[in-house]
């Protein structure tokens, strides 16, 4: 019997050890825009060391993947892209999820910063081109629970 709960054991072990890759704190963003209604699959960044982590090293990102950095009230805050080798396009997200204000086309690796020009409760990185290529402009509505009703 012990021996069966050694083998259980192991084998539960390698059974989560395999599970796809999706971070425990993944979860879904939408976009309503003038073009549609635009989901992405989102990596959340709340605490100070994985805001400050972002999406540095990454090699890619998918297309309806990214991250979304959550400032936990409304600021001003400042983005660059050191260690950064995906060129992003950042997009500011006021408290009530209407977009401020979008950064397209980021350069990697850039020690530039990137300013939201105004206070905002969070900012949604995804790949380049994303905005422009899905029609994302300023004053879309971007949903999840950490934006007002």
């Amino acid at each position: 019997m012990h021996c069966f709960r050694l083998i259980a054991a192991i084998l539960f072990g390698l059974w989560v050890a395999v599970l796809p890759a999706r971070a425990a704190g993944d979860d879904v963003v939408t976009i309503a825009s003038k073009t549609g209604v635009h989901s992405f699959t989102v990596e959340l960044a709340r605490t100070e060391a994985e805001r400050a982590k972002g999406l540095m090293y990454r090699k890619e990102l998918a297309p309806d993947h990214g991250m979304l950095f959550d400032f936990q009230k409304e600021q001003e805050v400042a983005f660059w892209m050191d260690n950064t080798y995906v060129a992003l396009d950042m997009i500011f997200i006021r408290g009530d999820g209407t977009i401020w204000r979008i950064e397209e086309n980021t350069t990697p690796l850039s020690t530039r910063n990137v300013p939201s020009r105004g206070p905002v409760r969070g900012v949604l990185e995804v790949v380049a081109g994303t905005s422009r290529k899905l029609g994302i402009a300023p004053g879309d509505k971007v949903t999840h629970p950490i934006f007002g009703p």
